[in-house]
């Protein structure tokens, strides 16, 4: 059952879950590409799993783009596959656009890492255009560090963007979640 149904499934507007005193609004979130392959990686499959069960019962809004599906090419069917299985209407894709480029290219002048990280930069400069409420990544190096993400932030709020969030599934996921039937 989804989130919805727990909540009498009324929403405003905005897609805001009227439930009593609180409202809960969906979290939309960028997936990088990490994510996807970590659904069937050992290491990082558990949290992960977790977390497209949570998109799959409607906790959560997952964004990509065509640098995801772009950097999936090369990958097995069932990585490539793992996107368009979700449920209609839990999922939008967004395209790279020149001013994602020119903000992505703007981490890299400021030396927030270096120039082999661009596809990383084009992640990060899509999740903060398209007012993404948290970028989700297992990338440690590169997107989700605390030096990265001040670094990443620092542009942002410089050329009068927003901050964004950035976390690990880990970090997202709701440890108490259990789907009710």
């Amino acid at each position: 059952m989804r989130l919805a149904a727990l909540c009498g499934g009324e929403r405003d507007e905005g897609g805001v879950l009227n439930c009593g005193i609180m409202s809960t609004k969906i979290q939309r979130i960028y997936l990088d590409t990490s994510v996807v392959g970590g659904y069937f990686d050992e290491e990082f499959e558990e949290d992960t799993r977790v977390l497209f069960d949570q998109i799959r019962a409607g906790t959560f809004h997952v964004v990509y783009s065509t640098v995801t599906e772009d950097e999936l090419i090369g990958a097995p069917a069932k990585v490539r596959d793992l996107i368009p299985s979700l449920p209609q209407g839990t999922v939008t894709s967004i395209a790279l656009t020149p001013e994602a480029v020119a903000l992505a290219d703007s981490y890299l002048r400021e030396n927030v890492v270096g120039p082999t990280s661009r596809a990383d930069c084009f992640h990060i400069a899509l999740a903060t255009l398209s007012d993404i409420d948290i970028l989700v990544s297992w990338n440690f190096k590169h997107i989700v560090n605390v030096h990265r993400i001040r670094g990443y932030n620092s542009v942002n709020m410089k050329l009068g963007y927003g901050t964004l969030d950035i976390r690990s599934p880990k970090e997202v996921i709701y440890n108490d979640f259990k789907e009710i039937e």
